[in-house]
């Protein structure tokens, strides 16, 4: 009876408690098996990995690799690569997704390829490429999953993850330097920007693609071989490769202004002139020098660069505003106007512009106010008066069509509506009281 008791119990024990006693027992079998030969110990260990991995038991799989592990030493070269890409898979089931995890599964599946490309073995050579192509892919899903929530660091360290497992996909180290910039963590962008100058990368890539018959959207293809196919099969028409541009310029530029932040100049200046011995012509590079000097406060430098590259490209409106911002604050306000308003001419919608002219139109208010405030009583002085009132009374009217078209491009410009409204009072303009209330709700109401 009593044993038949002690049975019932045992029977009533949780699953939980009953794997932990198994795996304890595996381990237990391992430690006293020594009069076996300790060559004997991994290969049975990994052996019950294996099984266990099989059957989803990752605990039992992970103790077993565990028991194997301080016996690796002399254990054979096909034993080790067998333990590493065991220790890849349980790591790789693991639903723990942070980045230590990833790095644990990429450094077994690494070993494992060094290992077997040593011993000239290739057992596990194809499953230990394929589990690392789907973990830079997971990789990569997930580092945007993190940049999509503003996790840029985590976003560059999974990306610069996936660069080393495969250095090949130097596009991987361009991004994770996009997100480290994005993440303020300028030493470790400047780290890998450094990576991508040494090794001469451009980031420039052929897109293939051609317009869907059924659709008439333009349709990617991962290869021109598969795009001429579709056309072949009537698919597709007008089939094309477009060429990116080189990213060296940009790369230029954040290095540039990496080391401006930082209060390295002279590194700064260095880096500007090696990019500009490679791309003497290249008007982003001129741009990021510009910027460079605009920066380090030599405006006259920016502007001078500026008008350079306006004579390459004299229809570009950014450059020309651009100008603009450089003329006014070396404080040739006359040829800042004529730059925004040459920009608008460019971009009729170019609501930074407009607001740019408001602004400076309105910059001769104060001297207007302060000769009416210090008139006298003459008769003289009160023709004065109206004199500048009317002056006053022409300068808001010149720049409400700025300020309007600015509202136009970017209506809940807040400070535009405030200047706009009070505009409208001073020229009892009805449409005050319009404003007021578009201000009051774009103030929550206060």
């Amino acid at each position: 009876m009593a044993r038949l008791l002690m049975n019932q119990q045992m029977n009533k024990i949780n699953p939980i408690k009953k794997e932990v006693m198994r795996t304890k027992f595996i381990v237990a079998c391992f430690l006293a098996s020594g009069a076996i030969g300790f060559s004997q110990v991994p290969k049975k260990a990994l052996k019950e990995a294996n099984k266990a991995l099989k059957s989803g038991n990752i605990e039992v799989a992970k103790e077993a690799l565990n028991a194997a592990e301080g016996l690796l030493g002399a254990a054979d070269d096909k034993m080790k690569a067998q333990y590493y890409f065991l220790k890849a898979q349980v790591a790789s089931s693991s639903k723990d997704k942070s980045l230590e995890q990833f790095e644990k599964s990429t450094s077994a599946y690494a070993k494992v390829l060094e290992i077997e490309k040593t011993s000239g073995s290739s057992k596990y050579t194809a499953q230990a490429t394929t589990g690392l192509q789907t973990l830079r892919q997971a990789l990569v899903e997930n580092a945007i999953e993190d940049q999509k929530a503003g996790n840029n660091k985590e976003a560059a360290d999974k990306l610069y993850l996936g660069y080393k497992t495969s250095k090949t996909d130097t596009l991987y180290l361009y991004y994770a330097a996009s997100n480290a910039v994005n993440a303020k963590d300028y030493d470790t962008a400047l780290t890998y920007y450094n990576e991508l100058v040494d090794l001469g990368f451009n980031g420039i890539e052929n897109i293939h693609q051609a317009i869907n018959k059924e659709t008439g959207k333009v349709d990617p293809f991962g290869d021109k071989n598969l795009m001429m196919l579709s056309v072949k099969s009537g698919t597709h028409i007008k089939p094309e490769t477009i060429q990116t541009p080189s990213k060296k310029s940009e790369i230029t530029k954040n290095i540039v202004l990496i080391y401006i932040s930082q209060g390295k100049d002279e590194e700064a200046m260095k880096a500007m002139e090696v990019a500009k011995k490679e791309n003497p012509e290249d008007t982003s590079l001129m741009q990021a020098e510009a910027d460079m000097f605009y920066k380090l406060g030599n405006v006259a430098k920016y502007k001078e660069i500026v008008e350079a590259i306006v004579t390459k490209d004299p229809n570009n409106p950014d450059l020309i505003f651009n100008l603009g911002v450089s003329a006014s604050r070396l404080g040739d306000n006359e040829q800042a106007l004529d730059y925004y308003k040459k920009a608008i001419e460019l971009k009729p919608d170019y609501g930074a512009a407009q607001i740019n002219i408001a602004s400076i139109m309105l910059g001769e208010e104060q001297a207007i106010v302060e000769e009416m405030n210090g008139l006298g009583t003459s008769s003289s002085d009160y023709k004065r008066y109206d004199t500048l009132k009317q002056k006053r009374q022409d300068l808001y009217k010149n720049v409400v069509p700025y300020l309007e078209g600015a509202l136009k491009s970017d209506p809940d410009n807040i400070e535009a509506v405030r200047t706009l409204m009070n505009i409208y009072y001073q020229l009892d303009d009805a449409k005050a009281g319009d404003l007021k209330n578009k201000l009051k709700a774009l103030e929550g109401g206060n």
